[in-house]
């Protein structure tokens, strides 16, 4: 037979097709057919010197990863440290740098009193004493309040003690230099007087 009549014989390619199938589904039905195999754990014998072996290679295990955690947070509070002395580096400098000036803002206090009121020379005090507060308070830097206020050895030092009735007592009733502080540091005290 010709390839050409092979081609026409439609049942011969349907015969093909359910031999493929029939193939196809014994060697799945073999395959189904196998027992499966229980995976059964092994078990090794040790003798007594590598079992110590294999305690002591645990034990040196442990102690390094004991080190490890101990490095570990050893440079975590190295870092923190450091950081927080860089911080306060920072800190103090900025205030011996700021301390200077607030001899300057007394000096100018001082020129502006000696002007009186309505002078131009003291207008133009007043307006760089109020620059210089302002740059002052954005550098965080703030007046520690005196007058009037509860004598706080903390805050003020006092110079000078008057006996005053119409005053409470331990109160503030002149100041003679104002005190200065940055955040919580102490810049300058408050030099005071106080009513006993």
């Amino acid at each position: 037979m010709s390839e050409k009549e092979k081609k026409d014989l439609p049942g011969q390619e349907e015969q093909t097709v359910e031999t493929d199938a029939q193939e196809t589904a014994q060697a799945e039905t073999e395959s189904a057919a196998e027992p499966v195999q229980e995976q059964v754990p092994e078990t090794f014998t040790v003798t007594r010197e590598q079992m110590e072996k294999m305690e002591q290679l645990a034990q040196m295990l442990a102690e390094s990863g004991d080190k490890y955690l101990r490095l570990a947070a050893e440079y975590d509070n190295y870092r923190k440290r450091t950081t927080k002395e860089k911080e306060n580096i920072y800190a103090d400098a900025r205030m011996d740098t700021i301390k200077p000036f607030l001899d300057v803002l007394d000096n100018l206090e001082r020129g502006l009193q000696q002007f009186a009121e309505g002078d131009g020379h003291r207008q133009g005090m007043e307006l760089i004493c109020k620059q210089f507060v302002a740059v002052l308070e954005k550098l965080g830097v703030t007046e520690i309040p005196a007058q009037d206020q509860p004598f706080d050895p903390a805050l003020h030092n006092a110079v000078m003690h008057v006996e005053d009735e119409n005053v409470g007592e331990n109160t503030i009733v002149e100041v003679f230099q104002k005190g200065y502080q940055m955040g919580e540091k102490i810049l300058r005290f408050s030099m005071v007087k106080v009513a006993n």
